[in-house]
């Protein structure tokens, strides 16, 4: 069994994160989830605009909880020259920044790549924007919902027949939030390991990452030119692969992706003759038959319990699993098993229960430690040990609206 330790794995990364919302700051959290210090940067009237996004419990924002985890928090206005002046003070003592401004703001205040990279030429900076920094529609603003529409995802999800559908979550700024986590480490990793030690810039879109997950299609486009049309739970690529109902009235998800699963699924629903069936044999005849197929299986599940069904698939070696809402993630024995879900003590909400770290490392786990700060928690702690700024500076910064 291997010993864990008790320092995290990034410990010693220091990353300033000044951007706002979701797809960015998301990135540096999960690297504060495995000890990287992230100072977090909001400007001192406003905050980050997520603190405003998604419901709140009174006047506090839920979702600012978790999103901005594991962070220390100070404020600063960028757009004031002595606020450029401290960013730049700032600069020499991180490893990377991460931000989301509108192509040019940043150079505009005379803190675009260039600069920075002079001032600590070891930085690592993650620009994350709707479009990337070049293009023709680089300085369009760009959210999460545009780029699942332009990304494709949209126009192959939904019900058969129905309008392209958004997801119900910010999936494209998830997705781009992992991919700018790890283009961070790829450009650390590189760094440590070249010759002259220098940093490099990162140019992250939102719509790019996610469209990078439409592959098949892509690829179906480009070589056999064809479009994909939405399936609603079914899939372009094999079958069976469905939503059922089951007799209580829940759903429950199943794929036979592979011809062995397929098997053992018809096994289980007590038809093996449909193995040698020819109309269910592979998975190209299945796919051409694939409406009678789904009426043989949601037959034979609509007239049994969630509980039966699971239970009857899972002894047949068969892929199936309910179709969980939130409340039921609280109460799987599994998920509860490998502690999918961690409990943290928060100043406003008290014990909040949120999303664990992932993925699970068996020497160096990473850990919640606190919640999302209060906007300009840290400004003493970071101003005065990291800056050496004095409480006459910090104040004087304060009367100014610096920070």
């Amino acid at each position: 069994m291997v010993e864990k330790s008790e320092r995290l794995p990034l410990e010693g990364l220091k990353i300033l994160d000044i951007s706002t919302m979701i797809a960015a700051p998301w990135a540096s959290t999960y690297l504060a989830d495995f000890g990287a210090t992230v100072i977090k940067v909001e400007h001192p009237q406003y905050g980050d605009h997520v603190r405003n996004f998604g419901s709140k419990k009174g006047d506090i924002p839920l979702f600012w909880k978790t999103l901005n985890r594991n962070k220390t928090d100070i404020t600063l206005n960028l757009s004031k020259p002595e606020g450029q002046k401290v960013f730049k003070e700032l600069i020499m003592k991180v490893d990377v920044v991460v931000e989301n401004f509108k192509p040019g703001t940043l150079e505009k205040w005379d803190l675009g790549w260039e600069t920075l990279s002079k001032i600590n030429s070891s930085l690592v900076m993650l620009r994350t924007t709707g479009y990337g920094q070049t293009g023709p529609y680089s300085t369009q603003g760009g959210f999460g919902t545009v780029a699942e529409a332009m990304s494709g995802f949209a126009s192959v999800n939904g019900t058969k027949g129905g309008p392209p559908t958004l997801p119900g979550i910010p999936l494209a700024d998830g997705v781009a939030s992992v991919f700018g986590a790890l283009s961070i480490m790829i450009a650390i990793y590189e760094k440590e390991h070249n010759l002259d030690g220098k940093g490099q810039c990162i140019d992250m879109s939102i719509y790019e990452p996610l469209m990078r997950f439409m592959e098949p299609h892509i690829m179906n486009y480009n070589q056999l030119g064809t479009i994909a049309d939405r399936m609603g739970n079914a899939s372009l690529t094999s079958a069976p692969r469905n939503a059922y109902q089951t007799s209580q009235g829940s759903w429950v998800a199943l794929s036979g992706a592979a011809q062995s699963v397929t098997e053992k699924l018809f096994k289980a629903i007590d038809r093996e003759d449909l193995i040698k069936d020819e109309r269910f044999s592979n998975n190209i005849n299945r796919m051409q038959n694939v409406s009678e197929l789904d009426g043989i299986i949601g037959a034979w599940i609509k007239e049994r319990t969630t509980e039966e069904v699971v239970s009857r698939f899972n002894e047949c070696g068969a892929v199936i699993g309910p179709m969980y809402d939130v409340k039921q993630l609280f109460e799987d024995p599994h998920f509860k098993h490998r502690e999918s879900f961690v409990t943290v003590k928060d100043e406003d909400l008290g014990d909040v229960k949120i999303p664990n770290v992932f993925a699970k490392f068996s020497k160096t786990p990473g850990k919640v430690k606190t919640t999302g700060p209060q906007k300009g928690e840290h400004n003493q702690k970071i101003y005065k040990e990291l800056l050496g700024f004095s409480d006459e500076k910090i104040k004087e910064l304060q009367d100014d609206g610096v920070i």
